[in-house]
Order: C-alpha cells, then sequence, then structure tokens
C-alpha cells in the first residue's frame, strides 16, 4: 500500500511542477518578447533618422542616442534571457535576439552612422 500511496504523490508532484515550469516559461516569453519589441523600436528609430543636410548635426546625435540606447536595452535582454535560461525556463535560442539586436545597433553607432 505504501508504494502506491507514493507513486500517487509523486505523479501530483511531477504535475505541479511541470504546470509550474510552463508558466514559468510563458511569463518569461513574454516579459522577453515586451523587451525585444521596444528594443526593436527604438533600434529602428535610429535607423530611420537621417540628416536632411550638412547642417542638421541634431539628427546625427538622435541617432546615436537612439543606437546607444537600443545597445542598453539588448544588454538587459541578453541579461535577462541569461537568468531565464540558467533557470531552466527557456532555451538557449533566446539568446540570439538580443545578439541580433546588439550588433544592429552597433553598426548604427560605427559603420552605419549618418555623416553630415
Amino acid at each position: 500500500m505504501s508504494e502506491t500511496a507514493g507513486s500517487t504523490t509523486d505523479v501530483r508532484e511531477s504535475r505541479q511542477s511541470r504546470s509550474a515550469g510552463r508558466i514559468g516559461t510563458a511569463v518569461c516569453s513574454v516579459v522577453l518578447v515586451l523587451g525585444h519589441l521596444v528594443t526593436g523600436y527604438v533600434a529602428l528609430t535610429a535607423f530611420m533618422v537621417e540628416p536632411d543636410g550638412p547642417w542638421d548635426r541634431q539628427a546625427v546625435a538622435n541617432a546615436g542616442v537612439a543606437a546607444g540606447i537600443a545597445l542598453a536595452f539588448s544588454v538587459v535582454t541578453a541579461l535577462l534571457s541569461w537568468v531565464f535560461v540558467k533557470a531552466e525556463w527557456l532555451r538557449r535560442w533566446w539568446y540570439l535576439v538580443p545578439a541580433a539586436l546588439a550588433i544592429s545597433a552597433l553598426l548604427r553607432l560605427t559603420v552605419l552612422a549618418p555623416e553630415l
């Protein structure tokens, strides 16, 4: 009898831990997707800003600020991804999105920076 009671308890605990893991995965996914959307919007804003002429230094500064903010946001989302992957709520491919956004922000700050 004790074996039957023990196995029933194990099954319940297993189901509860699986459902808690799924809820954790869903919450982490939503948090990261929102962070990636905000970062992507800021990075897109950095790429959309172009100077109107040789006198438009403010547009160049705005593009640099937006790219810097996008880089900072991508670092934050990469750190969150690291925490969530270490907790085994998410898989390692979640590192790709913040890496791609960081590369795009770095490109806008360096090679693809607007010129006057």
